[in-house]
């Protein structure tokens, strides 16, 4: 699934092409992804120049003079740039044409969506915005702020930072190999976190996303960003899917376990 650092790589890799252009046409070639397109969508932004792309957790901006289109990519959508000449596949679902380029959704699983946003409202008061906690690499992400909102959590400390109430974008990727580099393990329930373990978690956090949106995201499956390259971060992962094999740090097997749905990898002796 695209986190932060791959949603942060295809804004930047699209941004350029794009940001001040006219769209001249919108292509929907399948109206129903998470959920419906919105019908009205076209005719508010063909003619219209987009005047900026933002990102909000792993939820992309598009700002237009009428309001704003919102899309997520879901678990295995992309975005990139192409030439409208570049014949579709099956799974790109939709164009917005700008002259002589195209900005293409691909999405196999179609879990991703494409809302638009009416009227001069903030788009952060939308219900899918509303309510997410701060953005990771700002300065409202601080120590005394995980601290605080650890107190009195039951849940494993790997769920908490999941948790996009409490910070976004930290996914399954980012959660193992922050967890790793702080010598803390997963399971560890999230109140019991000290203050300093609470600083650790914070500066690799920061750090280990900061990283991967430098080496354009890690690309597990299908992921490519915006100029349609995969991301490198994979070869540097520590823990995440390493289940099985040797520790960097102390050459004791990594362990494998699974916490809700997904795929949990940890040192028994390096994260006490």
């Amino acid at each position: 699934m695209p986190e932060l650092p791959e949603v942060e790589t295809t804004l930047r890799g699209i941004a350029p092409h794009i940001v001040t252009v006219q769209v001249t046409q919108v292509i929907i070639r399948r109206p129903n992804l998470r959920w419906p397109i919105p019908s009205e969508l076209p005719g508010m932004i063909v003619g219209q120049r987009l005047l900026g792309i933002s990102r909000r957790g792993k939820y992309l901006l598009f700002e237009f003079a009428k309001g704003y289109a919102l899309i997520h990519l879901g678990m295995s959508g992309s975005l990139r740039i192409v030439d409208v000449d570049v014949a579709p596949n099956s799974h790109d679902h939709f164009d917005w044409i700008f002259g002589k380029i195209a900005l293409r959704y691909h999405d196999p699983r179609r879990f991703g969506c494409l809302l638009w946003i009416e009227g001069e409202s903030s788009p952060q008061e939308h219900r899918l915005l509303n309510k997410l906690g701060p953005e990771p690499l700002t300065e409202e992400f601080t120590p005394d702020y995980l601290f605080a909102r650890s107190r009195k959590r039951n849940q494993a400390v790997k769920q908490f930072i999941m948790d996009s109430h409490i910070v976004v974008g930290v996914g399954n990727i980012y959660a193992n190999e922050s967890l790793f580099l702080s010598a803390v393990k997963p399971i560890r329930k999230a109140h019991a976190l000290t203050r300093k373990n609470c600083e650790d978690l914070v500066d690799n956090i920061k750090r280990i996303l900061q990283h991967s949106i430098e080496q354009g995201g890690t690309t597990l499956r299908d992921f490519v960003g915006g100029d349609g390259k995969p991301g490198y971060f994979k070869q540097q992962l520590l823990v995440y899917g390493r289940g099985g094999e040797d520790c960097k740090n102390c050459g004791r097997a990594l362990k494998e376990i699974r916490m809700g749905s997904r795929t949990t990898v940890y040192c028994v002796d390096c994260q006490k």
